[in-house]
């Protein structure tokens, strides 16, 4: 089935079907004829033709890490409602946390013809800036902040550093802060600091403090949260590098016969939506992952309408919120 067959079945041009396929100008008696047309013959341009015809392929590559994530999923919805209002469509690549997957992903998208990838919590190292640097289509990061490439990115240093303040205004001095690897930049160091900033700063009297790593998962923050009430001085306030490892360590908690936040306070950052439907409510640091998408795309957008000019590096940093709910 050829654009020319298809134009003879809905009795207009061949011209008025390639508009209609390239969201050119059509009357709308037309493009009912042609719709129905389509859905006759189900007929489908092949990219390749399109990329013949106009030179680009109206794809945007977006890579993930993992699909079942609750801040990449609005980081999606973000990507996606943005590009509703264009004519790209989304290709999707997950890793599943593989570093090599992920080079392998930007290689097949620039070979495959995508205009543009967005590429969502990764972590540097030499081989990916070396795929970076040389990825001949426009390229975004979100999530990470790193120098010289195109990123949209969270405050995640004052985040962590405010939540840690009002845990200490409450009474709280013998601080614990369950991270995870700072291979990842902005969870993983610029939160520590953050924690340890309000930590050094405080006037209000000593602080004990202690820091353990765990996993990006509720099982991991269940079990480093043993860790530390089986430790010396039990902390009276846990701060948790993501609100999945804060729900483990509330489990904890719990089951050491404890009570939130009468025995020990607890936060953590993300603002899940388990985070109100657990008893007590978790307090968490609102990060606006959905505006993260829809910046994204407009930077990555910005980046392929100006191909081939200089433009600078945008590298934006959104804002945060702190909900304060009843585990502080």
């Amino acid at each position: 089935m050829t654009i020319k067959e298809v134009a003879e079945i809905a009795g207009v041009s061949a011209s008025a079907v390639s508009r209609y396929f390239n969201g050119g100008p059509l009357s709308e008696d037309k493009r009912k004829k042609i719709l129905k047309a389509v859905k006759q013959t189900g007929f489908s341009p092949s990219v390749s033709a399109k990329i013949m015809r106009t030179g680009k392929s109206g794809q945007i590559g977006v890579i993930v890490p993992h699909i079942h994530s609750d801040s990449f999923s609005h980081i999606m919805s973000g990507i996606a409602d943005r590009l509703k209002e264009t004519e790209y469509i989304i290709i999707l690549g997950c890793t599943d946390g593989d570093r090599e997957r992920e080079i392998e992903y930007i290689n097949a998208m620039e070979r495959n013809n995508v205009e543009g990838i967005i590429l969502m919590g990764t972590v540097m190292t030499p081989a990916l800036k070396s795929a970076i640097e040389g990825c001949p289509v426009p390229l975004v990061v979100t999530g990470q902040n790193f120098p010289g490439i195109p990123c949209i990115y969270h405050d995640d240093f004052n985040a962590m550093r405010e939540l840690t303040e009002r845990m200490l205004k409450k009474g709280r001095r013998n601080i614990a802060y369950i991270g995870v690897t700072e291979e990842d930049e902005a969870a993983g160091r610029d939160r520590r600091r953050g924690v340890e900033a309000a930590v050094n700063s405080f006037e209000g009297g000593k602080i004990q403090f202690e820091r353990v790593v765990a996993e990006f998962s509720s099982e991991s923050g269940r079990l480093m949260m043993e860790k530390l009430l089986k430790g010396g001085k039990r902390p009276d306030g846990v701060i948790c590098a993501s609100d999945f490892i804060a729900l483990g360590a509330m489990s904890a908690i719990k089951e050491a016969g404890l009570g939130i936040p009468e025995d020990v306070s607890i936060a953590g950052i993300g603002d899940s939506w388990a985070d109100v439907i657990t008893r007590p409510q978790l307090t968490s640091v609102h990060l606006y992952f959905k505006q993260c998408g829809t910046v994204a795309v407009e930077t990555l957008i910005n980046m392929i309408d100006n191909k081939g000019t200089s433009i600078p590096v945008r590298q934006t940093m959104l804002g945060y919120d702190i909900m304060e709910r009843e585990s502080l």
